[in-house]
């Protein structure tokens, strides 16, 4: 005999198959980054190793734990239920200890990362792996330096350059050399105001992320332990409220004025 509601189980199963679906989502966007990362020769992308083992980890978790708990909500398992909020609390806590501190230095980004790209200047005189980096950010973003062209002193690059098929779409502005007969058209935005809006996008995705999964924990807690509940009384009693089947209604009130009075 069925001890958990229902309607409970059919939400709880669909819960966690949302939460196994999560999980797989993770672990595709962490196999797609490894496929655009593997083809990169700079030596700075084997530092994204360690981010990829936490997304194949976050992904296989997740996925695991919705399989859990949708396994045994319909099994009416009290051990696996257990087992899926414990993980669960544990999950909430690890998520908002890490979210609220990441929130509150999400304001602090901009600053630290321009004290940080200013300390690269001049790029004509910087190493081969700053230029390198600047050259694909110019590349990829159309933009010129990464505060101004002026960060490349008068050696720009040919990166910056703007062709005439970039005029059309992207802001260009003619740059003349009074020793030179000959100007140049490059990309008049410089990089790093469009790379830190890429990068507080992403926090703010993150740390979207991070809140919702958080939520959906908590939302697992209750659930779960109300169905650990149920399962701890199997012999509860149903309540149903319905009306007796037996209604015997008194007379109507104008037969109780018409009628005679007792006899003794």
């Amino acid at each position: 005999m069925a001890q958990i509601n229902s309607c409970l189980k059919r939400t709880f199963i669909g819960f966690n198959f949302f939460f196994a679906i999560i999980g797989g989502i993770i672990i595709g966007l962490a196999v797609l980054s490894q496929i655009l990362t593997s083809a990169e020769e700079d030596p700075s992308v084997e530092g994204r190793g360690m981010g990829l083992i936490v997304l194949y980890v976050m992904g296989t978790v997740t996925m695991l734990l919705g399989f859990l708990g949708a396994f045994g909500a319909y099994k009416e398992q009290k051990l696996s239920l257990v087992v899926f909020l414990v993980c669960m609390v544990i999950g909430a806590f690890l998520m908002i200890r890490g979210g609220i501190p990441a929130a509150i230095a999400r304001p602090q980004i901009e600053g630290v990362l321009e004290e940080k790209f200013r300390d690269l200047l001049p790029l004509n005189s910087a190493s081969f792996q700053v230029k390198h980096m600047a050259d694909t950010l110019q590349t990829q973003m159309h933009c010129c330096g990464l505060f101004s062209y002026t960060d490349w002193n008068n050696d720009i690059p040919a990166s910056c350059q703007c062709s005439a098929e970039d005029e059309e779409k992207y802001e260009c502005r003619m740059l003349g050399y009074s020793y030179l007969s000959q100007r140049r058209s490059i990309y008049s935005k410089p990089c790093f105001p469009i790379l830190m809006h890429y990068i507080l996008l992403l926090a703010d995705i993150s740390l979207g992320i991070i809140f919702t999964l958080a939520a959906l924990a908590v939302l697992g807690m209750v659930l779960s332990s109300i169905m650990i509940h149920q399962l701890r009384q199997p012999n509860r009693t149903t309540v149903l409220l319905s009306v007796p089947a037996i209604f015997t209604p008194g007379p109507p009130k104008y037969q109780e004025l018409h009628n005679p009075p007792p006899h003794y």
